[in-house]
């Protein structure tokens, strides 16, 4: 029943990372993102007057997330601000106008500051022309205001869009707690408490002082939230306070403050509890970068560079193909047929066959009755038919290989993205080296010499404390099965020693091996070992069921799934997770060894050496067939 269980959560796991890889997911959740966004935003407000931040977000935007965002901002403007919502909707409609003509040009690419300008000039006049035309407009002070965070708000989206930076990240919070500050969805529950609480709880210093400066702005309470988030913060330095107390500390420092201030609003308590539990689940954040010398310029241009391959990706992932033209092909089809036709002089329905509509292309046409229209030759146009059919056919075949090659070409640009930024942010880390408190012990068992096995066993040390083991199994035996296994192996082992996260390597396989259409060539057996902590992430693409062999007990780990290379969009690999203890044993297999053998062998085996069991796993495989069996056998040993 336990086993089971946690099989249907690791299937349920799969599906929703498959789920969610999905362009079509992808671009579904982007768009709503966006127009959720605007439409947060737009609750802005600065002494009950409406501010474009809005405006700011639909002018760093681009193709079609930019109509989204000022669809969800129209909405929003309508639904928080009454009457001023005709002055705020002109606001969006003059941003989209801006985005889609200059967005993406080479003039504003070499001056960045050309849109914010223009968003700012086009508030200053739409608030002039509304003060002349309606006499509606707000004090002097508001309007000024407006002008500037129209620009401002559009610089900023724009930074935080394209590239990484603390300060940026910082004031897109800020703005943010500012905009949910407004939206309550039951009485006397802001959202820009809960959000101020997470960020107090989880962010930098300089992002919980803009959260409560952002509340103390938004008015919506007397008490100081400035106060309130920046001596909240403090608790953060009590690394070893219990989890309650962190959760906890945004509301009892908020009672604190209240109590010295002598103002008594009970209404946040609750959203600043909600957003402190909520807190500990969001990685908490680093120290302010400090950028210096070359380490600060490399650091730079791996930003840059990140920030390239992550726009190249979303260009490819928002391309949407022209629709195939069927009608063509049904016209094409008609004309080939009445065209030697002997009797199209005398012909009335020639024109009628070639209007008839492309979903005929669709239905398998097999007797000339089935055609919606009389033809004194309906053979011949039948044959036209089928052979225009042929195309359809081929055309959607073409398309199909198109789609998931740029898929594979998707996947690498956003795993180069990740892998350059995750470089960028290592270089200004200043942590103290982990040391390994284990040492691996590996012992490999095969029925053939190395050169002639198509099974190909790897073990090295990565990054940090990091330690591979990997099995790739050439599928079949003999010299192909041999170089396929060992090309495979020698790829993952150069990705994995330069840092490359192991999903990302494997999933590079798989895209290698679809492009080459060369799929279930190799499996693979993958396990990073943690030598600080013993615990083991066992990747699976296509490979046998591992096991893990201890003092009184045998257990099998995964399931057999599809080789890579089969699809770049519909087929991952399977992620085990586990520690591996002191005198227990990690078993990987190749497929020369069936599972019935394996689990035999590691339950009699049980208590003994790693020696006995791999000899009897390859005595037992030999009994039952020829193809090329190897036994890798793992253990952990404490360091001295």
């Amino acid at each position: 029943m336990i086993d089971s269980l946690q099989s249907y959560v690791r299937q349920s796991r799969h599906n929703l990372r498959k789920w969610l890889l999905d362009p079509r997911v992808h671009t579904t959740l982007r768009g709503t993102a966006c127009c959720l966004t605007g439409f947060a935003l737009s609750a802005a407000g600065l002494t009950h007057y409406p501010i474009p931040l809005s405006m700011g977000l639909v002018t760093a935007l681009h193709g079609w997330s930019a109509p989204l965002a000022a669809l969800g901002s129209i909405l929003g403007y309508r639904f928080f601000w009454g009457s001023y919502a005709k002055i705020c909707v002109v606001w969006v409609l003059v941003g989209l106008g801006i985005s889609a003509l200059l967005n993406n040009r080479k003039m504003t690419r070499d001056t960045p500051s050309l849109i914010p300008a223009i968003a700012a000039l086009s508030v200053a006049t739409i608030g002039v022309v509304f003060q002349t035309l309606y006499g509606q407009g707000p004090p002097i002070h508001v309007y000024i205001l407006c002008v500037l965070l129209a620009g401002g708000s559009g610089w900023l989206y724009d930074r935080a869009l394209t590239a990484r930076n603390p300060m940026v990240d910082w004031l897109t919070w800020g703005s943010g707690v500012l905009a949910l500050a407004q939206i309550t969805p039951f009485s006397g529950f802001s959202l820009g408490f809960p959000a101020a609480a997470m960020l107090m709880t989880a962010a930098p210093f300089p992002a919980a002082a803009l959260a409560g400066l952002a509340l103390d702005l938004a008015a919506i309470t007397p008490v100081p939230m400035a106060a309130v988030t920046t001596l909240g913060y403090l608790v953060r330095f009590f690394s070893k306070s219990p989890k309650w107390i962190q959760a906890t500390a945004p509301m009892g420092i908020y009672v604190v403050v209240m109590s010295l201030c002598e103002t008594w609003d009970l209404a946040p308590m609750s959203g600043l509890l909600v957003g402190g539990i909520l807190g500990l689940f969001l990685p908490t954040g680093g120290k302010v970068v400090h950028r210096r010398g070359e380490t600060g310029a490399a650091q730079v241009r791996l930003e840059l560079t990140a920030g390239v391959f992550s726009q190249i990706q979303q260009l490819l992932v928002e391309y949407t193909q022209v629709p195939v033209d069927e009608q063509a092909l049904v016209i094409r089809a008609a004309e080939r047929a009445c065209g030697t036709c002997p009797s199209r002089r005398g012909c009335k329905d020639a024109r009628r066959i070639g209007q008839l509509p492309g979903l005929i292309l669709h239905k398998p046409l097999l007797s000339p009755e089935e055609l919606p229209i009389i033809c004194r030759k309906s053979g011949r146009f039948l044959a036209e038919l089928h052979r225009s059919q042929e195309q359809l056919r081929s055309i959607h075949a073409n398309r199909d290989r198109q789609k998931e090659y740029r898929a594979a070409v998707v996947q690498q640009y956003q795993f180069l993205s990740a892998y350059l930024q995750e470089l960028s942010d290592q270089l200004s880390r200043r942590t103290a080296s982990l040391s390994p408190t284990y040492h691996p012990e590996v012992q490999v068992y095969g029925n053939r010499p190395e050169a002639d096995n198509g099974d190909r066993c790897l073990r090295f040390a990565g990054v940090g404390c990091k330690y591979y083991v990997l099995l790739c199994d050439g599928m079949g035996t003999g010299l192909g099965a041999v170089q396929e296994g060992k090309a495979a192996a020698d790829m993952l082992r150069k990705l994995l020693v330069a840092g490359y996260p192991a999903e990302y390597a494997l999933r590079s396989l798989n895209s290698l091996c679809a492009l080459r259409e060369r799929a279930g060539i190799v499996t693979v057996d993958l396990a990073e070992i943690s030598l600080d902590s013993g615990k083991v992430n066992l990747y699976k693409w296509g490979a046998a069921p591992s096991y893990v062999v201890g003092a009184a007990s045998a257990e099998k780990i995964g399931a057999v799934g599809p080789p890579p290379g089969l699809s770049v969009t519909d087929c991952r690999e399977q992620l085990e997770r586990l520690t591996l203890r002191r005198g227990e044993m990690l078993v990987l297999v190749s497929d020369g060894v069936t599972q019935e053998t394996a689990m035999r062998c590691c339950v009699e085996s049980t208590g003994q050496p790693p020696a006995e069991l791999g000899t009897r796993l390859l005595c037992d495989s030999r009994a039952v067939g020829d193809d090329d069996a190897t036994a890798v056998i793992i253990q952990l040993q404490p360091c001295k």
